[in-house]
């Protein structure tokens, strides 16, 4: 990323907009931000930050961040930068947050637009994700570009996840992550093979030997197709001759008919054909005759009617032409004489103006004397309010020497205090105490219905429960012998002869031993167990008891001279403060006497502050009498003035009248002088705008007149014409009617009244003939051809059921055939399917035992962690080669065996340590060197010319000479196409680069920048 220009407003301290060209800057290479302390200059790399990502080290989202980084004197916060990405185009980061004006703490959320530069214009994006523009994420960005104040070492101690994650991000290596691609794949490839071993189980009854034998089978089904299709051409050869012998007979005997009809319907036929031929003549001849009549007596009819319509509009048009000229010369003298009248009005208006001057300048006389008397009225006030400040002055003037020094009493009011809080101390560490020595009494007095002694009683519990453990012992082992015996005592009573011992498996038992019954010697022993068992729980339960009883004592004890020692520490504590006392104005003894004196001073101190509350009053209403004097004599001067400017201005108007007179106006009220100019604007406003509106309706009116008359003219040219025409059509007419030898026009009206469709009927009348012909003609040919033939229908009938047999026998046949070749093949066809689909299972499952590997191969991310410390390792091997020369070739920076950065001491014996052991100035030439080297990697990864690196820290822990070694590394960096910026107030690093930026804070303006 390479920064063109940033724009700052109300931010931090930035309460002016301020501009920063970085073009000039970057191309120094190296170029620098200095300033003192506080002065704004890390703020500039703040706002790039929050221009891109919203983001800032200082605040976060809780913070109030927004009302924050808002400068305090502002209303509204702007940033504006423009910067080129990785991919070498242009863009734009805008961020907006304004204050809300009836809540000062109330910032509203900033908006946020992104622009690319495109056809020499700035294009809104649709997005404002920074990362996805410049490549970084934001804490990225902070590690490899921006690197803020406190965040210099984070690289360097960063732990091993986090640095492998940043890794991944900035140099892409999640393309090495393959642990998801390859479960992705091993699932697929699980699914596939699955749904392949599925359908599989699909194929097992297709084999070979099933389709041999079903070809077999084939073979004879064909050979009796074959035999069935012979018998069966025979037959079908037979049938087809017979049948259409059938056809032809039932065809002429059908065609017969279909003639003996049609003789019939031709006499119709023919008279149609007549009528329609007179009908066809007589329409083509009188139809355009008739029509023609018909239009011209309708259209002269209609003229005639219009003729006499506009006739009438001519006339009217004649006589409202006449009035409007005989109005125009009655008004002509009045428009006339119409320039001099408003003249008149004109001079009127000015009078107006200047009776209405003159009725002001009465009105601000009036207020300016009023004015002079209130002035005075409150001089007199102020003298009044300023004397009651001198007076009550003089009495606090006389209380301040009775009242004791604040100082004072807070010290004796504090001793008096402490006093009283160790007296009650010490009343209730000594409550403590007697109350310990009551809870000991009292846990002797628990132990005293015990009868034991305190120091051997444990012993006498112990031997007490030994005893009881031996008589147990004695007991369980007599029990054991009799459950032994009675056990044996039920295999005896459970012997028969034929089936086995379940001891010895004998089947013969001879001599079976008797046992007497134990149960009940079992039963009291068992009793006497469970009551030993009960006295040893009534000992464990009494020692228990006394222990706790004798812990509670030694508890209460060890409290009793905790208790002790704290009475004598504030018996010690209540000396020493009796020693402080060192007031002669009071008696340590008495507390109510100072209570007294300190009261008193308090009144006074109250006295004091309600006069100095009077005082304050009092001054307060002063100062508003003396805004009031002021505000009445600022008044004053602007009444005297504008009485001059209108009395200026009655003057003006007075000499641009030109028919009036004032002296005839001066002393007639303002109405009735409007009265006068009202009925005068009225007369020339009526004058001229009749004159206008009759002068536009003759306009108007004449080109009607001359239309009209145009219009009657033509109309009765139209309907002499249209006479003639009649009457050379009723010539036509009777021509017609003599040449078709008709009487009247009637006659030819009532044939034209049958409204036949001539084309239509022509064409069906030309269909029958031709149908009747081809009927004719066809009769006459069956005749001929069936002359020699004769049909037997029971002939037929044996035949055709002979032909349906064999037919129906040939299809059977032939559909077993059909069916067994279309089972061959589909068997042929799944025995291929069943063939591939093996070679793919040996496909996947080759590929199943390969992604298992890979699975095992990239678990974990470990490959990515791999790669990454590839990345590392030659990160450490670009930073050395500074780092060496930073520090005398005494040390270099190396990756451990966990993937941390440790460091080699070559004046020790070149052994490793911790880079927390570094001091600050070489942490920060270890971390100069490693942001150095991870700005040269990202910049040749992202295949751009030139990269951007900014430092905000680190220079004020260098020596001289160890500035000297950074400056000379910034330097060199010029020659590598990189831009370093760097923030700083150390003096030596800003006489040595040649262009910066001086940021400087102004009281009022706030932080202002100064290019140098």
């Amino acid at each position: 990323m390479i920064p063109i220009q940033l724009t700052l407003e109300g931010l931090y301290s930035y309460q002016e907009r301020q501009k920063i060209n970085f073009e000039n800057l970057t191309e120094a290479g190296l170029f620098g931000i200095f300033g003192s302390v506080g002065s704004g200059k890390s703020s500039i790399l703040e706002a790039i930050s929050f221009a891109l990502y919203g983001e800032t080290e200082r605040l976060n989202s809780r913070d109030k961040r927004a009302y924050n980084m808002m400068n305090l004197k502002s209303n509204k916060s702007y940033i504006e930068f423009d910067f080129i990405n990785f991919e070498n185009k242009k863009f734009r980061a805008t961020r907006e947050f304004k204050r809300n004006s009836k809540n000062f703490e109330d910032v509203k959320t900033p908006t946020v637009t992104f622009y690319e530069w495109k056809n020499e214009n700035w294009i809104p994006l649709e997005h404002s994700n920074a990362e996805k523009i410049i490549g970084l994420s934001y804490a990225n960005f902070k590690r490899t570009i921006i690197i803020p104040q406190g965040q210099f070492k984070e690289f360097l101690e960063l732990g091993a996840t986090d640095r492998t994650n940043m890794m991944k991000e900035i140099f892409s290596l999640q393309r090495f992550d393959l642990q998801n691609n390859v479960s992705a794949l091993n699932a697929k490839n699980k699914s596939e093979l699955d749904q392949l071993e599925g359908q599989l189980k699909g194929f097992e009854e297709v084999n070979e030997e099933q389709i041999s034998a079903q070809k077999e089978y084939l073979k004879l089904e064909q050979q009796k197709f074959e035999e069935i299709q012979k018998i069966f051409k025979k037959t079908e050869e037979k049938y087809l001759k017979l049948k259409s012998l059938k056809d032809d007979f039932e065809v002429f005997n059908q065609k017969k008919a279909q003639f003996e009809k049609l003789t019939q319907e031709k006499v119709e036929i023919d008279i149609l054909d007549t009528k329609t031929e007179l009908f066809d003549k007589t329409f083509r001849i009188f139809t355009p005759l008739i029509s023609e009549k018909n239009k011209l007596t309708k259209e002269i009819s209609e003229q005639q009617k219009n003729k006499e319509h506009q006739f009438k509009i001519l006339q009217e048009t004649e006589i409202q032409f006449e009035n409007i000229k005989n109005k125009l010369l009655a008004i002509q003298p009045q428009y006339e004489s119409l320039n001099q009248s408003k003249i008149q009005e004109n001079d009127l208006i000015l009078i107006l103006q200047m009776q209405k001057f003159s009725s002001e300048i009465d009105i601000l006389k009036d207020r300016t004397q009023k004015g002079i008397e209130k002035v005075k009225e409150v001089e007199a006030q102020q003298k009044t309010i300023q004397q009651k400040i001198d007076d009550l002055s003089k009495k606090i003037h006389i209380l301040k020497p009775q009242k004791l020094d604040s100082t004072l009493l807070l010290n004796a009011g504090n001793w008096f205090s402490e006093k009283k809080k160790l007296s009650e101390t010490l009343q209730s560490q000594i409550q403590k105490i007697n109350s310990k020595k009551i809870e000991i009494e009292n846990s002797s007095e628990e132990l005293k219905p015990f009868e034991i002694n305190l120091k051997t009683f444990k012993n006498d519990f112990k031997t007490q429960i030994e005893a009881l453990d031996h008589q147990k012992k004695t007991l369980s082992e007599k029990r054991n012998h009799l459950e032994v015996q009675q056990k044996l005592a039920h295999f005896a009573n459970e012997l028969h002869d034929g089936e086995s011992c379940p001891l010895c498996g004998a089947l013969e038992h001879p001599n079976i031993v008797e046992f007497d019954d134990v149960n009940l010697e079992l039963n009291e022993i068992q009793k006497q167990i469970e009551q030993i068992k009960i006295q040893k729980d009534e000992i464990q339960k009494l020692t228990l008891t006394i222990e706790k009883i004798l812990d509670r004592k030694k508890i209460f004890e060890e409290q009793l001279r905790g208790e002790e020692e704290s009475l004598k520490l504030i018996q010690n504590q209540i000396d020493e403060h009796l020693k402080n006392f060192n007031w002669n104005e009071f008696n340590a003894e008495n507390q109510n006497d100072f209570e007294e004196k300190r009261q008193q001073s308090f009144s006074i101190e109250k006295q004091i502050d309600e006069l100095n509350q009077q005082i304050g009053v009092e001054q307060k209403n002063l100062d508003k009498e003396r805004e009031n004097l002021d505000s009445y004599n600022k008044a004053l001067e602007k009444f005297k003035l504008d009485e001059a400017k209108k009395e200026e201005q009655i003057k003006t108007n007075e000499a641009n009248l030109k028919l009036l007179k004032w002296v005839d106006y001066d002393k007639k009220q303002f109405v009735e002088t409007e009265e006068i100019y009202n009925k005068l604007s009225q007369s020339n406003r009526e004058t001229e705008e009749n004159y206008q509106k009759l002068n536009k309706e003759k306009e108007e009116i004449s080109p009607k007149l001359a239309e009209q008359k145009t219009i009657v003219n033509q109309l009765e040219q139209r309907i002499s014409e249209l006479e003639k025409e009649i009457s050379d059509n009723k010539n036509l007419i009777e021509k017609a009617l003599l040449e078709q030898k008709f009487n009247t026009l009637e006659e030819t009206q009532e044939i034209l009244a049958q409204e036949i469709n001539v084309q239509e009927t022509r064409n069906k009348i030309q269909q029958f003939r031709i149908a009747f012909e081809i009927l004719k003609n066809s009769i006459l040919e069956l005749e001929a051809r069936l002359k020699d033939f004769s049909f037997n229908e029971e002939e037929f009938s044996t035949l055709e059921n002979q032909f349906k047999s064999f037919e129906n026998e040939l299809k059977i046949a032939n559909d077993s055939v059909v069916k067994i070749a279309t089972e061959i093949e589909r068997l042929e066809k799944e025995f291929k399917k069943k063939e591939n689909l093996l070679k793919d299972l040996v496909h996947l499952q080759k590929r199943g035992e390969n992604l298992k590997i890979m699975t095992n191969l990239f678990k974990g991310a470990g490959f990515v962690q791999y790669i990454s410390s590839i990345y590392l390792r030659q990160l450490c091997d670009h930073a050395n080669v500074r780092f060496h020369r930073m520090t005398r070739n005494q040390l270099s920076l190396q990756l451990n065996e966990n993937h941390d950065f440790e460091i080699i001491d070559y004046l020790n014996e070149g052994r490793s340590r911790s880079v927390k052991t570094l001091s600050g100035g070489q942490s920060f030439q270890v971390s100069l060197s490693l942001a150095l080297a991870l700005a040269e990697s990202v910049q040749s990864h992202a295949q751009s010319d030139r990269n951007f690196f900014f430092i905000d820290e680190g220079f004020g822990t260098q020596d001289a000479e160890s500035v000297n070694i950074v400056f000379e590394t910034l330097m060199n960096l010029q020659k590598e196409n990189r831009i370093v910026g760097i923030i700083s107030h150390v003096e030596e690093l800003k006489e040595k680069i040649p262009v910066s930026l001086n940021i400087t804070k102004d009281e009022e303006k706030g932080s202002l920048i100064e290019v140098v």
